[in-house]
């Protein structure tokens, strides 16, 4: 099976063997093992939730740093509009984007452009009779490899439409090759990312082979030096560009809202949405048009790389949009001219393979005979899911078990269950010893 690259990392000397994030883990990639974490890797969607969980901080995730931005000639920041949810309503947008230049951005495009675009592309999708439905949104890569993994029957219900970050890296690289005449290989696009997932996505492209953007900063890593570096005054910054239509994919209803869907469904979280796809899966919600699928609480706004809390940075952000759309009501989507040198139709998009993860062996005869010794095990175990044996639940020990990972007496019930059986089994045994063996052994001493 292909290696993949994944930007959530475990340091295992942090590491207390807690079971937090066995339990929490929507594709159960993690086990303990030897009193560790063990995060398997092929499971894993990046989706960051171990790292909400872990309370020894033992889940970090991997990004970019401002220190890369010295291999490129022209570096252009591609702020998340999760970003400017991280500051109070009254910090205008163009402050925010003039603090990351002081960085040392030479310039910065917002994704939100990348997002208006990206809108106008799905409005024209959705107009199609021949889609299967209910379409399901393709902007978060957590959520496209969860499907990918669980439900690789749902792929052909994802919009074959890069998300917003890859709409607007390939715009804005057009244009300032075009424009200053940089070759686009010297261009550093970086994105300020909410989330892990992002970064994974850049370094391992989904429905493409090389990704638009350079590499990810995680918006916690910088926001210190960012507010610092924010102007304490509108006059000396940047002007906006984006509108509110753009902004607002930052909230979980955003993209609805956006697109102008009435038939639709706003899924955040990653175990409500793993619970929704499991229903489209059996063939529910077909009278639903589209999916509006986020893998984190409150969109990406509460992703696990922003530093505000999720309530407050909604409430922040639902403040914000309500300026930007008086400021913005003759102004309507103005990315129009975007969309057309976008090129989304032409764009050649590779076809988003399943990752079969979840079969027990490439023989099928031995894959049979797992399943059966997983049913008779599961049978034996208690039930509890208790997570105590290192796996979150009876149904993932009993895989183990049929893998050859673990063993029944991981399961501390079975093991207390041998245990006593252990301890009868020498009381039996001790009664059926001859009367005069100890005394021989005492007069033997």
């Amino acid at each position: 099976m292909a290696e993949y690259f994944h930007s959530v990392r475990l340091t295992a000397k942090h590491c207390k063997g807690c079971v937090n994030c066995i339990k929490r883990c929507p594709t159960e990639a993690i086990r303990i093992r030897g009193g560790k974490a063990q995060i398997t890797e092929a499971r894993c969607i990046d989706c960051g939730e171990c790292i909400r969980r872990c309370p020894s901080h033992a889940k970090t995730a991997y990004t970019d740093c401002l220190a890369d931005l010295a291999r490129y000639k022209y570096n252009i920041a591609l702020p998340a509009p999760a970003l400017y949810a991280q500051f109070p309503p009254q910090v205008p947008v163009n402050c925010i984007t003039t603090g990351l230049t002081k960085l040392g951005f030479d310039e910065v495009f917002e994704v939100a452009q990348g997002a208006e675009i990206v809108t106008l592309a799905i409005r024209d999708y959705l107009k199609r009779t021949d889609i299967k439905r209910p379409a399901i949104s393709s902007a978060c890569p957590a959520v496209v490899r969860m499907i990918q993994i669980k439900f690789p029957e749902l792929i052909e219900h994802l919009v074959p439409i890069d998300a917003p970050v890859e709409v607007a890296g390939r715009v804005v690289r057009a244009e300032r090759s075009r424009e200053l005449g940089i070759d686009p290989e010297e261009m550093g696009l970086w994105f300020i990312t909410p989330c892990p997932a992002k970064m994974t996505a850049v370094r391992q492209p989904l429905g493409s082979e090389k990704s638009n953007i350079t590499g990810a900063i995680g918006i916690s890593a910088i926001y210190g030096d960012l507010l610092k570096a924010v102007p304490d005054s509108a006059d000396r910054c940047n002007s906006r560009r984006a509108s509110w239509v753009g902004v607002g994919w930052a909230m979980a209803g955003g993209e609805t809202s956006a697109v102008k869907l009435e038939n639709s469904l706003i899924v955040h979280d990653i175990h409500s949405l793993n619970e929704v796809l499991e229903q489209v899966a059996m063939g529910k919600f077909e009278y639903v048009d589209y999916i509006e699928a986020l893998a984190c609480a409150g969109g990406c706004i509460g992703g696990p790389l922003t530093i505000e809390n999720r309530f407050v940075a909604e409430q922040c952000m639902k403040r914000r949009l309500k300026d930007m759309r008086s400021e913005d009501a003759d102004r309507g989507i103005v990315a129009r001219q975007g969309y057309e040198e976008a090129e989304l139709g032409a764009h050649e998009r590779r076809a988003i393979e399943p990752r079969p993860i979840m079969r027990l062996d490439d023989d099928i005869f031995k894959a049979m005979y797992k399943v059966d010794l997983m049913e008779k095990t599961l049978n034996l175990l208690p039930g509890l899911d208790c997570g105590s044996c290192g796996s979150p639940n009876c149904k993932a020990l009993a895989e183990d078990i049929a893998q050859g990972n673990a063993s029944e007496t991981d399961c501390i019930f079975k093991l207390r269950e041998r245990v006593r059986d252990l301890a009868q089994e020498m009381v039996d045994i001790a009664q059926k010893l001859p009367p005069s063996f100890g005394n021989n052994k005492e007069k033997d001493n």
